[in-house]
C-alpha cells in the first residue's frame, strides 16, 4: 500500500527555528533601541584587537636584515634613524605620502561629412560589327548601375574632474637605477558604503620632498583608481541583465 504524503518534520523544524532566530534578533536589536533612547551612544571599551575574530596579521614587503656596524670611538651606529639622517623614503618597506591632485578638464567637438554619388552606364550596339550573337539581339545597354552614400557623424566631449587627496604609500621594490617602486591603498566605510583609493607607480627619490611626501604628477607609470562599492554603487549601475543585453543586441 502506498503511504500518505507527510510534510517532512526537520524541514519544518528548521524554518520554525531560522524565523523564531530572526524574530530575536530584531526584538533584541528593538529592545537596545528602546533602552538608549535620550541617551548618547556608548563607545565601545578597548580590547586587544588580535583577539578579535578574522583577525590576520600583517604582511608587508621588508628589507632585507643587515647587520649593524658601529665605528670606533662614535656612539652612533651606520643605518640607524639618527637626527641628523634623511627620512625620506629610500629602501623596501618606507613609508612615504602622495598628494593626489587631479584638475582635468576636456572639451571635444568633432563632425564628420561624407557624401558620395557613382554611375556606371555601358552602351553597347554590336558585337564585332554584328547587331545579333547566336540569334539573339545585342540590348543597347547591357550595365547601368548608380550609388549614393551618405554620412553626417557628430561627436562632442565636455568633461571636468577634480580629485584631491593624500594617501600614504609603501615603497615595494627599488630598482637598479635606484627608482622606488610604490604601492598606496586606501578604504573609508561610511555606514554602507566603501569608498577606495589606489595609488601606484615609480617615483624618483630626487622628487621626494623634504616633509616625505610626492605629487601625484611626479609619479611615472602612475595608476590612480578612486571608486567605491556598496548599495549606493549598486543602485547606480545598470543591472546585470541590462548589461548582458547591451553587449549582445547589435541594435
Amino acid at each position: 500500500m502506498s503511504q500518505p504524503y507527510r510534510s517532512s518534520p526537520p524541514r519544518l523544524l528548521t524554518t520554525t527555528a531560522l524565523i523564531l532566530v530572526v524574530g530575536l534578533a530584531g526584538g533584541c536589536s528593538a529592545v537596545d533601541r528602546l533602552k538608549n533612547i535620550g541617551e548618547q551612544p556608548k563607545l565601545s571599551a578597548i580590547e586587544n584587537p588580535t583577539t578579535q575574530p578574522g583577525y590576520k596579521p600583517v604582511q608587508m614587503p621588508m628589507p632585507t636584515p643587515q647587520p649593524a656596524v658601529y665605528n670606533p670611538n662614535s656612539l652612533w651606529r651606520n643605518g640607524s634613524r639618527a637626527f641628523f639622517k634623511d627620512q625620506r623614503a629610500q629602501q623596501v618597506g618606507d613609508i612615504l605620502t602622495v598628494t593626489v591632485n587631479i584638475t582635468d578638464t576636456a572639451q571635444f567637438a568633432n563632425e564628420t561629412q561624407l557624401n558620395r554619388t557613382g554611375s556606371i552606364n555601358e552602351d553597347i550596339n554590336n558585337f564585332f560589327g554584328k547587331p545579333k550573337v547566336l540569334g539573339t539581339a545585342i540590348p543597347g545597354t547591357p550595365l547601368n548601375a548608380d550609388g549614393s552614400t551618405t554620412n553626417d557623424g557628430k561627436g562632442s566631449i565636455n568633461r571636468q574632474e577634480t580629485l584631491q587627496t593624500r594617501v600614504a604609500a609603501v615603497v615595494t621594490q627599488v630598482l637598479p637605477n635606484g627608482n622606488l617602486v610604490v604601492e598606496g591603498k586606501q578604504e573609508i566605510r561610511v555606514n554602507v558604503e566603501m569608498r577606495e583609493l589606489i595609488v601606484a607607480g615609480v617615483v624618483r627619490p630626487e622628487d621626494i620632498q623634504s616633509d616625505n611626501t610626492i605629487d601625484s604628477t611626479k609619479i611615472a607609470q602612475a595608476r590612480i583608481a578612486y571608486g567605491g562599492k556598496g548599495q549606493l554603487t549598486d543602485l547606480q549601475q545598470p543591472r546585470y541583465g541590462q548589461q548582458v543585453f547591451d553587449v549582445l543586441l547589435p541594435f
